[in-house]
């Protein structure tokens, strides 16, 4: 049996793929969670095999659990399903050690066998994403990344020197960096640019 945890903060879309996946006679849902922090409870709690998660959830994000699984070299397989077809965020989870990245709009039968090839230790990735991926290299570093996200959501620099515990001119060299690197020329361009890249 392919044991699996889910993570998927759309209930409807939960619902049905842990149904789809109830149905195969070789994988067994463990459990299906709405958020991230559920999630990494759950991974230690229930050690599954594969931990099948979306990329945008409240609290970690997908990509923020598959880092976290792949800091603390917990032996569990990560695919992530959903509808970011953006090479960026394919470069990000494969440097984070995903074992799949699928596209919610691909037939249903798609991810058991993901799963299935995942299990037996090979990769599942949209062929089309993974082509892709390698076109354009994301220029931005996870700090440069996390400062431009805040930013995005509307936070000034002084909010977010605090909250990561920065001076405001660190967080106003590294948006000014990111601006930079993306030859654009304010903030919400840069935030714009680097989301519909896939980089953040």
């Amino acid at each position: 049996m392919i044991r699996i945890l889910l993570a998927e903060d759309q209930a409807m879309v939960r619902g049905a793929l842990s149904a789809l996946l109830g149905l195969e006679p070789d994988i067994e849902v463990l459990a299906a969670v709405a958020d991230g922090e559920s999630a990494w409870r759950e991974l230690q709690r229930l050690k599954p095999d594969v931990l099948v998660t979306d990329i945008e959830m409240p609290g970690l994000t997908g990509l923020d659990l598959a880092q976290r699984i792949q800091r603390h070299e917990l032996p569990v397989k990560v695919v992530i399903v959903t509808t970011f077809a953006r090479a960026g965020f394919l470069r990000r989870a494969l440097d984070s050690g995903v074992s799949g990245y699928l596209l919610k709009d691909a037939p249903a039968e798609n991810l058991a066998e993901a799963l299935r090839k995942v299990q037996r230790g090979g990769r599942a990735i949209d062929p089309e994403l993974a082509v892709e991926a390698w076109s354009e290299a994301d220029p931005l570093n996870d700090r440069e990344r996390q400062v431009l996200r805040l930013a995005g959501e509307g936070q000034s620099a002084g909010d977010i020197a605090a909250r990561l515990n920065l001076s405001h001119g660190t967080v106003r060299n590294y948006l000014s960096e990111a601006i930079s690197k993306l030859g654009v020329g304010n903030r919400i361009e840069a935030y714009r640019m680097a989301r519909q890249k896939g980089w953040l």
